[in-house]
């Protein structure tokens, strides 16, 4: 049956790509998720005379649970800044794009095995919308709150893309679902 399903998957990796892009740049739902630093080329020139490479940091940072622990942590804790960040590479756009499309043809492909397992051949549109579209806000949105519980990431424009997701790939393979 998984085969009967190729076209759907296919589609719905192709529309949540072009979903995607329009949130990104149609309808910007994520222009508010990140801020310019009021001192940037300053903030630049430290991070290039550090010569900080490449990865994700904590600050203020710790080696271990006990260092965690001390005096001098808990006190570079209280006073701030605390935060996180992250040190690209040079971004790879065609790259990034490349990998979004993957990743939506591989929860699409995960999504149409889940289905399979719960839903018979011929099952009215409304069955597989329900099933499909609460397995993809599942699947789209789950991850992301999480993260931002602990990382404070501005998450309205996910949630919005969540939803919007999980109606289009429900949509299509509740109209492209296998008959009997």
């Amino acid at each position: 049956m998984l085969t009967s399903l190729i076209v759907p998957i296919v589609l719905s990796a192709v529309a949540l790509f072009f979903a995607s892009f329009l949130s990104w740049m149609v309808l910007q739902l994520h222009r508010a998720d990140w801020k310019k630093l009021e001192k940037q080329n300053e903030f630049l020139k430290v991070m290039t005379d550090l010569e900080v490479p490449p990865g994700s940091y904590m600050f203020p940072g710790c080696d271990s649970p006990e260092e965690m622990k001390s005096d001098e942590y808990q006190q570079k804790w209280q006073n701030g800044p605390c935060g996180i960040m992250t040190v690209f590479h040079k971004v790879s756009m065609g790259k990034n794009l490349v990998l979004t499309f993957v990743y939506f043809l591989v929860v699409s492909f995960a999504l149409a095995y889940l289905s399979t397992l719960a839903i018979v051949p011929g099952a009215e549109f409304m069955v597989v919308f329900r099933f499909v579209a609460t397995a993809s806000l599942l699947t789209f949105l789950s991850a992301i709150v999480q993260h931002a519980i602990w990382f404070h990431n501005r998450i309205i424009g996910h949630i919005i893309e969540s939803i919007i997701y999980a109606v289009i790939v429900a949509l299509i393979f509740g109209l492209m679902w296998p008959a009997a």
